[in-house]
């Protein structure tokens, strides 16, 4: 059997089955772009070790892909090949055999103090009820996705909170982009989160105003797209003159400032939905450095 008929088989019947829509067609994507076109003719009992890593070698130097995504393509490559062992259709596979690129995190992109008050000044001034996602993200560190998926349900009034039990995406279909509303990114993303006692009457206010379905109000019953969203958000930075960030900023900037003010990183880890508090250590690190040495430079005040 070629490689191509087994990984077109094996995400039919096993990836499709169990993953997410949007999971699937990343796969499907992916394995079209570039694994196809490079292994699809080989016997998938001749991908050798060697063979394999001059794939993945040339993601980089060839097709000038970023170590993330060229491990994202293996992973791919990876968990074919060991289903294909399972069921007894490959006799080996050697992807554990690929030496693959370091994959180097940069510092979280997050505004500043000031161009966070820009920021809120802006979404407070124009009282318009779509704008004020922006600042429910910027002090919740909500996904995008989850929040364009919150509706009115999700938002406790009475202990103030709000719920996060649901995601959306933006999908083609039949020649438009559409709204789809999924489970959230992870398990342990469905999480409920204290909001801020001062942004409590602004979300009333809001419902009151709109008495739309979701938090958030786009064109239609089904709330704002999410590429839609993202488009408002770059208006605004542009209106204000603040070098453009992508709308992740905004969660990003949330945990910074969260860190800044003292919040242990297990409650924040929590907050922002990861698995674990290493994840928060890991991505922040950089902000909890800031945070360490404005705390012994407090201590050092004693040496006076």
């Amino acid at each position: 059997m070629k490689y191509g008929e087994w990984i077109n088989e094996w995400l039919e019947l096993y990836v499709k089955a169990s993953t997410k829509e949007r999971t699937y067609k990343k796969y499907r994507r992916q394995a079209e772009k570039y694994i196809l076109p490079a292994l699809g003719d080989i016997d998938v009992n001749e991908l050798s070790a060697v063979e394999l890593q001059r794939f993945s070698v040339s993601l980089t130097e060839e097709r000038g892909l970023a170590p993330d995504s060229v491990n994202f393509i293996v992973a791919i490559l990876r968990a074919s090949l060991r289903k294909g062992v399972a069921l007894g259709v490959v006799k080996r596979q050697y992807s554990d055999a690929i030496v693959r690129p370091k994959a180097r995190r940069g510092r979280a992109a997050c505004f500043t103090k000031a161009e966070q008050k820009m920021i809120e000044d802006y979404v407070l001034e124009k009282q318009k009820p779509y704008l004020f996602g922006i600042l429910l993200c910027l002090y919740s560190g909500l996904r995008i996705g989850e929040l364009l998926a919150l509706t009115w349900d999700d938002v406790d009034f009475q202990k103030g909170t709000v719920s996060v039990t649901k995601s959306c995406h933006d999908s083609w279909r039949d020649g438009r982009y559409i709204k789809v509303t999924d489970t959230t990114k992870t398990q342990s993303s469905e999480r409920v989160i204290p909001l801020p006692k001062q942004l409590m009457g602004h979300l009333k206010r809001i419902k009151k105003e709109t008495g739309a379905r979701f938090v958030v109000t786009g064109r239609g019953e089904y709330g704002a797209e999410v590429r839609s969203y993202q488009r408002t958000f770059e208006t605004v930075q542009r209106n204000l003159g603040i070098e453009h960030r992508g709308f992740h900023a905004l969660r990003h900037t949330f945990a910074t400032r969260a860190l800044e003010v003292g919040m242990d990183v297990k409650t924040l880890s929590e907050i922002l939905g990861h698995k674990d508090p290493s994840v928060t250590l890991r991505r922040y690190a950089h902000s909890l450095t800031e945070h360490k040495a404005e705390m012994m430079n407090r201590v050092g005040r004693l040496l006076g």
